[in-house]
């Protein structure tokens, strides 16, 4: 394993020196102790990244894709934060102070708040600070702000951070993957969670998804090796990463538990799971249950025990979302009036699916800096769609049982999430893709997948199913621009449902025939 050394010193500290200079000059507060803090900052930022990127041996490849994936969180998050208040909806609370999302701007001012005031940092778990829900990044950022910026409040500080935790996992996911699959799969993996719009959207923010996608990582690696290797240092990685999201989330704590049990018994079917494997994952459970439920009970939720709690959070969230679709939009409205009453969940459901709707983005009238984020998150998820589609083909085609099985769980798995966030966050084109996001880690494992399976079969699905998202496509947009320009074909909302799913059946049908011919021959 390669170590950092004295050259390494000769750009990671002027390099940390300068940048934390430029952003103390765009922050409030004394100059100096701004350039002190951001630059210690830095430079923990390019010791850690550096460090893991040598320690996971992918060479150059792997140091283009950390520093790249680092560059575009960072230089993103100080864009929107400079842009917003000039080129955003100054109307907005949260633009004209330079956030994306309204819980990164609301959890900050408590932050702030609590670090400036005589209490101590636990207080973050009480329900005083009720806008972060689990307290753990609220007590984080709160620390941060006492001991770093003690002056004046400066926001990019956590900007920073974040932009480092979602970059710090990529060579986590570098090497757990080549030791499990090989060089082909961890870096198409790996770029796609590098690169994926939405997540550096994310890591540009003062979010949890980047520590929750970070502490995935973690969990994969220490998982990966334990499993290979039996080394126990694995297991403090993977015990880094559940305490990790334990505190920043416990509830994905709980889902990743259920993934990795899940990996662990299609891995070794013919093995034996020992016995304080078995105790450790059922303590973290119900620890973890406790927390979650404990943390929902802070939002006035109740219940006569933990998964009472649990269980009343997401029936509720789901007749929240419901409603709030069709109080938000007139024509969803006229729809769930002529639809019976059990169509609506799965329309929500196929609604959220397509958020962020990608002929919308380039339709509907906005400002500059959101159609540049809404295209590029749009396209980002569209382009991952057929790759996710083709996830449990791919799967099946894999020759090695095990790894087989292994892939078609994370299909499961990954298809579970993507449809629950769907109801979960409804038609709302920030909460949903975000939520989404969390698990995001697994997804890039299978795009990565599918992506090299094609490469190597040449499989004409991939192309079918892109031709049928084009459709999609075409025809969402027609309809959008009858909507906003009224020009192009104006198609109630049935029959254009009616026209897509009719052209995908052809393309579907055409598709089958194609292969048996093919076959025959």
């Amino acid at each position: 394993m390669k170590s950092i050394n004295i050259k390494d010193f000769y750009w990671i500290l002027p390099s940390a020196l300068i940048l934390g200079a430029g952003l103390s000059s765009i922050q409030p507060g004394n100059w100096f102790i701004g350039w002190l803090s951001f630059s210690f900052l830095f430079l923990l930022s390019f010791l850690l990244l550096t460090v893991s990127a040598k320690w996971a041996n992918g060479d150059k490849p792997l140091i283009w894709i950390v520093a790249l994936a680092f560059l575009f969180r960072f230089s993103g998050g100080v864009a929107t934060y400079l842009a917003l208040p000039i080129y955003g909806y100054i109307d907005d609370e949260d633009q004209r102070a330079g956030f994306v999302y309204t819980d990164a701007h609301r959890r900050d001012s408590q932050a702030w708040e609590l670090a400036i005031s005589e209490q101590p940092i636990l207080n973050a778990f009480n329900e005083k600070f009720a806008y972060d829900q689990y307290g753990g990044l609220l007590a984080f950022s709160a620390l941060i702000y006492r001991y770093l910026s003690p002056d004046a409040h400066r926001v990019l500080m956590l900007v920073l951070i974040s932009a480092l935790m979602g970059t710090l996992g990529i060579p986590f996911l570098w090497k757990a993957l080549n030791l499990k699959f090989d060089e082909n799969i961890a870096s198409a993996s790996t770029w796609i969670f590098a690169l994926y719009p939405e997540s550096i959207l994310l890591g540009g923010s003062a979010m949890r998804e980047p520590y929750l996608l970070a502490f995935s990582t973690f969990v994969l690696w220490g998982f990966i090796n334990w499993q290979n290797e039996k080394n126990k240092i694995s297991l403090l990685w993977l015990a880094i990463g559940i305490a990790g999201m334990l505190l920043v989330s416990p509830s994905i704590a709980l889902v990743t538990l259920i993934i990795l049990a899940g990996w662990y018994y299609f891995d070794n079917q013919r093995g034996q799971i020992s016995w304080w494997v078995i105790l450790l994952v059922i303590v973290v459970f119900i620890f973890g249950m406790f927390i979650l439920s404990s943390a929902l009970t802070r939002g006035n939720l109740t219940g006569d025990s933990p998964l009472a709690v649990i269980n009343n959070f997401v029936r509720e969230s789901l007749k929240w979302n419901v409603f709030k679709i069709e109080e938000g939009s007139g024509w969803v409205q006229k729809l769930f009036d002529e639809m019976p009453a059990w169509m609506q969940l799965p329309f929500v459901m196929v609604y959220g699916f397509l958020q962020p709707v990608l002929p919308a983005i380039f339709i509907a009238p906005t400002t500059i800096v959101w159609r540049v984020i809404g295209i590029l998150r749009s396209v980002g998820w569209y382009a991952m769609i057929p790759l996710m589609i083709l996830s449990p083909l791919a799967g099946a085609g894999l020759g090695q049982e095990k790894k087989r099985k292994v892939i078609l769980w994370l299909s499961i798995i990954a298809w579970a999430w993507i449809l629950f966030t769907a109801l979960r966050g409804g038609g709302d084109q920030w909460d949903n893709p975000r939520y989404r996001t969390i698990l995001f880690m697994w997804q890039a494992i299978l795009a990565g997948y599918v992506w090299v399976w094609w490469r190597e079969t040449k499989n004409a699905w991939l192309w079918r199913v892109v031709l049928m998202e084009l459709v999609l496509i075409f025809i969402f947009g027609n309809w959008y621009a009858n909507r906003y320009w009224y020009i192009g074909l104006k198609l109630p909302f049935a029959q254009m449902v009616g026209l897509i799913l009719g052209a995908w059946a052809l393309i579907f049908v055409w598709g089958i025939w194609r292969d048996r011919i093919q076959h025959r021959v």
